[in-house]
């Protein structure tokens, strides 16, 4: 798949606190969904949609998630000498054919669209796609990462993932204000507007930011301007939403499953359904999970 769009940029510094004690010493996104790490999954995504080059925007503690997509010469020539050809394949097939692999420090926690600015000097003038970690998207066949980049391509708006949620959950996300335009799955809308969190009786809609942007290079001004909100975070939601003062964005209604493995229940329902999808283990993991396994 050949696209104008070829830099993800992916935020892993944070600590996974929500995870503890898990991720005390391991980073949560190489915390294991049925056989690869979380982070191999999101990689895997931007490969099949064009992605080139991935940024990780890291912390010192998070090492592993480098190394995971690096060569490991002991371990391939160990599997080699052995003649366990299928296994070699697997430790070779860590990292997508052709990608690109950078790595910049967020010195400090100070939020999402602080992240996303590390990246700048890296990513440069291009546009290019943020993808969060922690939340996974499955599709049966397609893909809305490359949806929105081919929407992005034909319309030059930045592009933000939305999904429905339940109105009274609404204050747990980013929120977009379409001014009550309806918006079917793999369509896009221009947003009016975006906010963070609201309250469920002040929330313009109930379609709800998932986790994956495309956006225009222009945001990274906006991010050095944007002043810290709340818990002295610099949020990314508020530059795109400044953004909407200088350029048009949509919002890309997504046809998949989002799985949100942020916290323990939503790692644990994509455990489930991962498994159960797994070509090799799901017949398996099926009788288990009918037998009532205790």
């Amino acid at each position: 798949m050949s696209t104008a769009v070829k830099t993800a940029v992916l935020p892993v510094a944070g600590l996974g606190t929500r995870f503890l004690p898990a991720t005390k010493a391991i980073p949560k996104e190489m915390i294991t969904l049925v056989d690869k790490p979380l982070i191999q999954y999101v990689v895997e995504e931007a490969a099949a949609a064009g992605i080139e080059r991935i940024v990780f925007v890291t912390h010192s503690s998070k090492r592993a998630i480098e190394d995971h997509f690096d060569k490991h010469y002991e371990l391939e020539a160990e599997l080699a000498r052995r003649g366990k050809t299928a296994l070699l394949a697997v430790a070779r097939q860590t990292a997508p054919a052709g990608m690109h692999f950078a790595a910049v420090r967020q010195p400090e926690a100070l939020g999402l669209g602080h992240a996303v600015l590390c990246a700048a000097p890296v990513v440069g003038n291009e546009p290019f796609v943020v993808m969060l970690p922690d939340v996974l998207l499955y599709r049966e066949s397609g893909s809305d990462l490359a949806d929105m980049i081919a929407r992005f391509e034909m319309s030059g708006a930045s592009q933000i993932l939305v999904e429905p949620v339940p109105p009274g959950e609404v204050n747990k996300y980013g929120v977009v204000d379409l001014g009550g335009a309806p918006l079917r799955a793999s369509e896009a809308a221009p947003i009016r507007s975006l906010v963070e969190k609201p309250a469920p009786e002040q929330a313009p809609s109930n379609l709800a930011v998932v986790g994956r942007y495309v956006l225009t290079p222009r945001v990274f001004e906006l991010l050095a301007q944007t002043e810290p909100g709340a818990g002295g975070e610099i949020q990314l939601t508020d530059a795109l939403d400044a953004l909407l003062a200088h350029e048009a964005v949509e919002a890309f209604h997504m046809a998949g499953q989002s799985y949100d493995c942020g916290d323990k229940l939503g790692y644990l329902r994509a455990t489930l359904a991962y498994g159960l999808r797994h070509p090799d283990l799901g017949e398996g993991f099926r009788a288990l999970v009918e037998a009532g396994v205790s």
